[in-house]
C-alpha cells in the first residue's frame, strides 16, 4: 500500500500506481504510459471519442482488448474512411466476435466520423475539444474524490451533439476529458501525477 492511503499500490518497481492499473499488466501499461497524456489530432481524438462511446456500460479493460481489432474494423480510424462506411458494413461489423457489437454504438462510429468530416469546415475537432479544457483541474487524493462529471463535459457532450456526434454523454465526456488530459485525476501519490504536463503547478 502507499502510506494510508487503501486506493493506491506500490509495484515491485517502486511506483505507486491506482488499485485499478496496479495488477492488470494491460492497464498497467495503458496507465502508465497513456492515459491522461494531451491527444490533439483529429484521428486520436476521433478514437478516443468512438472508444469511450463503447466503454459505456462495460469495462475499460473490455475495450482494451479489443483495441487492436477496432483499429482494423474502423480503418485505423480514419474519419474519412469510416465515414464512407455504410448499412452493409454496419451488418458485417454485427457478425464480427472480434468487437463489442452493438448497433447503436456501431452506427455512431460512423456518424461520428461523419461529423468529424463536417467539423473541418469550421474549428475542427481537436480544437472543438480543446475549447472545453477547464481553468482548474481536481486533485483527488481517493477515488472518491475523482469526478465523473463536470460543468465542462456537460457542455461540451451538449456542443457534441449539436454537432451531429453520438454517444457523447457528460461522463462519457468526462471520461474522454481524463483519458487525454484535459483534466488530471491521476491520485495525489501516483508516480503519474502531473504527467500531461499540463497542470505543473497542481501536481
Amino acid at each position: 500500500m502507499s502510506g494510508t492511503n487503501p486506493d493506491l499500490v506500490v509495484g515491485a518497481d517502486g511506483l505507486a500506481r491506482p488499485v485499478w492499473a496496479a495488477g492488470d499488466p494491460v492497464l498497467r501499461e495503458y496507465y502508465d504510459t497513456e492515459w491522461g497524456m494531451p491527444v490533439r489530432d483529429e484521428a486520436g481524438l476521433y478514437e478516443r471519442i468512438v472508444l469511450e462511446g463503447f466503454q459505456s456500460g462495460l469495462s475499460w479493460r473490455t475495450v482494451l482488448a479489443k483495441r487492436p481489432a477496432f483499429r482494423e474494423v474502423f480503418h485505423g480510424f480514419d474519419p474519412d474512411a469510416v465515414a464512407a462506411m455504410g448499412a452493409p458494413d454496419v451488418e458485417r461489423l454485427m457478425g464480427d466476435v472480434r468487437i463489442i457489437r452493438n448497433r447503436r454504438k456501431i452506427e455512431a462510429a460512423v456518424t461520428n466520423a461523419r461529423a468529424t468530416v463536417a467539423l473541418r469546415e469550421h474549428e475542427g475537432l481537436a480544437e472543438l475539444v480543446w475549447s472545453f479544457q477547464p481553468v482548474d483541474t481536481p486533485r483527488p487524493e481517493r477515488f472518491a474524490d475523482v469526478p465523473t462529471v463536470s460543468p465542462e463535459s456537460r457542455a461540451l457532450s451538449q456542443e457534441l451533439k449539436r454537432r451531429g456526434f453520438a454517444f457523447v454523454g457528460p461522463t462519457t465526456m468526462h471520461a474522454l476529458m481524463e483519458a487525454i488530459g484535459m483534466v488530471d485525476t491521476h491520485l495525489v501519490g501516483s508516480h503519474r501525477r502531473g504527467s500531461s504536463g499540463l497542470w505543473p503547478d497542481r501536481a
